[in-house]
């Protein structure tokens, strides 16, 4: 008697979003978002299209499901660590900025930014939720920590708006080189070696002087 084929090996229905949606993330970075097709998604994700249309109805819902899955939850951790740091500033701003190259922009979640740079006017729908659900909350962060410091006598008393732009920038165009560049041969000072002088530079230029300092 010939013996039963062995069960297949079926992944678990709620696993298929997460799956759907990381596939959905490597094709808009590899190829924009206009280029990638429904179909695209589906075949990389290894499910046909019609199953990837019980979950999500346009590629809008799947950057949507990007953002909200694996950006939200890490912005909604860096809001509860602020609390816990609040009385450090310089500290908290250099765990933020650590953290979001770390988490995002050294990771494959970094090439949203190269998308949004490119593809935001063609998609304003898009770049409006990503400015709502991400930038907006992500500049409040930053600034909040910063107006903390200038309050509390850490940094000096700049504009908060262009300091926040000076700190996270940098930052954030790495993230787009590494998206768009790496494969060309161009590559990038290893991050603990940036990441040192950046802040070297940074919190010189920030850091209010000592008691010591100003009477020199």
């Amino acid at each position: 008697m010939k013996p039963a084929d062995p069960p297949r090996r079926q992944r678990r229905k709620e696993a298929r979003p997460a799956e759907l949606a990381a596939a959905a993330l490597e094709l808009f970075v590899e190829k924009g978002f206009a280029a990638t097709r429904l179909d695209d998604v589906a075949a990389r994700a290894g499910v046909s299209k019609g199953t990837l249309y019980l979950y999500f109805d346009s590629k809008d819902a799947l950057f949507r499901a990007v953002i909200e899955e694996s950006v939200l939850p890490l912005i909604a951790e860096v809001e509860a660590r602020i609390e816990a740091l609040k009385d450090d500033p310089a500290r908290l701003l250099r765990e933020l900025l650590v953290n979001w190259w770390d988490r995002v922009g050294s990771t494959p979640l970094g090439g949203t930014c190269k998308l949004m740079i490119s593809e935001a006017g063609n998609f304003p729908e898009v770049a409006a939720y990503y400015n709502e659900a991400v930038i907006g909350r992500w500049n409040a962060l930053l600034s909040g920590v910063i107006e903390a410091g200038v309050a509390r006598g850490v940094f000096r008393p700049v504009n908060v708006e262009v300091l926040r732009q000076m700190a996270f920038y940098p930052i954030l165009m790495r993230a787009v080189w590494r998206s768009s560049m790496t494969d060309c041969g161009l590559t990038q000072l290893e991050p603990d070696v940036y990441f040192d002088t950046y802040f070297d530079v940074l919190f010189r230029g920030m850091l209010a002087a000592s008691a010591e300092e100003a009477q020199a």
